[in-house]
């Protein structure tokens, strides 16, 4: 679906959740295709979380050469094949790791050989150090218990010199990391980090650091976002709160707009809600509200803004307007922002794994919307998955989400699920 503030689809009462993905991952490609994110070569230890820029080729065969795959004793398979019964074979030295046998090893010979010792070149097979009887001038084994070749890691096995060993794209891994580092890369080529503004807007939201006035309510919003774009690993620009006035809620936009790629806001884009918020976004860029068909967070605003002076109009920023509901505020940022900044920022892997559980107690649930549940997972006795629901699910109830480890995430068709049905479930963990 090409993305347009004005697409009726999009401006429909029940804008299912696929459609604002299509919608989203659309108008992002078109961000991307016009100013495309740039990379920067990091060194290693300062990679972790980011998003690789280019394809990470091997400049070595993994392993180097031929090695042993196990502790125990090489020799030629070939005499595998002779007569029936046990092998003796004459131990005539040790490979070590590091350290390789050097001198010729004849027919009827062996040696000791250590796990990734380099194998001699008249040997092919080793036999694990458990399967022989050995003393310190032969050893002796059951020819049926191996074939020629076996235990044998082959040169380039793993990767061989010039084949790709990470895909540009992906999000780096403590393991990715590991692997760079035993091909004797320091440094590695990495998209540059996303900087994303978020401020909160509202006349009743209070700072932490000061006394509740009648009405007020502390700004919450803020912090599980920044926190949230911190496990993303992306550079936060804290625009901090905005009154409810065109002329606060514009200068924050432009100022956000200057200094970041993406501005996330929260509050203020419920129907009927502060009709300036509206209309200062629209003046900015081309930014839609949407009423989505999921619970929580219906209210959605989406968009860029691009006539910011003192910016150039070609560069553009992504706006996400997310509820004012602290729970709702996570879930659409699970939901829709997470992918998209993944996205905008290059990864190929964007969208959260989903696991299945059973269901503890039977849950309400009405067809024509995605509803995202809070919940835990566990094991029952039997070692099986299962899933309760964390009480009540308001959109204002954070304790909600704090006690959960879990979503369970009910699709736009579901209708009521029974005790011991199968549900989606989406682990907070690396997310949240």
């Amino acid at each position: 679906m090409k993305y347009s503030p004005n697409n009726p689809i999009l401006l429909s009462s029940s804008l299912r959740v696929d459609q604002a993905h299509e919608a989203i991952a659309g108008l992002v490609n078109e961000v991307l295709r016009e100013s495309p994110l740039d990379s920067e070569l990091v060194p290693l230890n300062d990679s972790l979380n980011r998003v690789l820029g280019e394809d990470l080729l091997s400049p070595i065969d993994v392993p180097s050469a031929d090695n042993s795959a196990m502790d125990g004793y090489a020799f030629d398979g070939t005499c595998l094949k002779s007569g029936s019964g046990k092998t003796q074979l004459k131990i005539v030295g040790t490979a070590y790791a590091g350290k390789p046998f050097i001198g010729e090893i004849a027919a009827g010979e062996c040696i000791k050989i250590m796990t990734g010792a380099l194998m001699p070149n008249t040997c092919d097979t080793v036999i694990p150090q458990e399967l022989v009887s050995a003393t310190e001038y032969d050893m002796i084994f059951d020819p049926s218990a191996l074939k020629a070749g076996d235990n044998r890691r082959l040169k380039g096995e793993d990767l061989q010199s010039g084949k790709q060993a990470i895909i540009a794209g992906r999000i780096l891994r403590p393991s990715d990391l590991g692997l760079a580092a035993s091909l004797g890369i320091p440094n590695l080529m990495v998209k540059r980090k996303l900087r994303v503004a978020i401020l909160s807007s509202g006349d009743e939201l209070t700072p932490i650091d000061e006394t509740l006035s009648e009405g007020g309510i502390y700004d919450s919003n803020r912090y599980s976002l920044t926190a949230m774009l911190n496990r993303l690993d992306l550079e936060v620009v804290d625009c901090g709160i905005v009154r409810d006035n065109p002329d606060s809620l514009k200068a924050a936009f432009c100022e956000a707009a200057k200094k970041a790629d993406v501005l996330i806001s929260s509050g203020g884009v419920s129907v009927g809600e502060a009709d300036f918020t509206k209309q200062v976004l629209q003046e900015l860029g081309d930014v839609g509200f949407w009423k989505i068909a999921m619970r929580p967070g219906r209210p959605m605003a989406f968009g860029t803004l691009k006539a910011v002076p003192g910016k150039s109009p070609s560069h553009k920023t992504l706006f996400f307007g997310l509820p004012g509901n602290p729970v709702a505020v996570m879930v659409t940022f699970y939901q829709f922002v997470r992918s998209a900044l993944l996205q905008l920022n290059g990864a190929k892997d964007i969208r959260p794994p989903l696991t299945q559980a059973m269901a503890e107690q039977p849950i309400r649930k009405k067809p024509g919307r995605t509803e995202f549940q809070r919940a835990i997972l566990s094991r029952d006795p039997l070692g099986r998955p299962v899933v309760r629901i964390t009480g009540s699910q308001g959109a204002g109830i954070l304790r909600s989400m704090s006690e959960a480890n879990c979503f369970v995430i009910l699709g736009h068709d579901q209708e009521n699920i029974a005790a011991g049905d199968w549900v989606d479930v989406a682990l907070f963990e690396g997310l949240l």
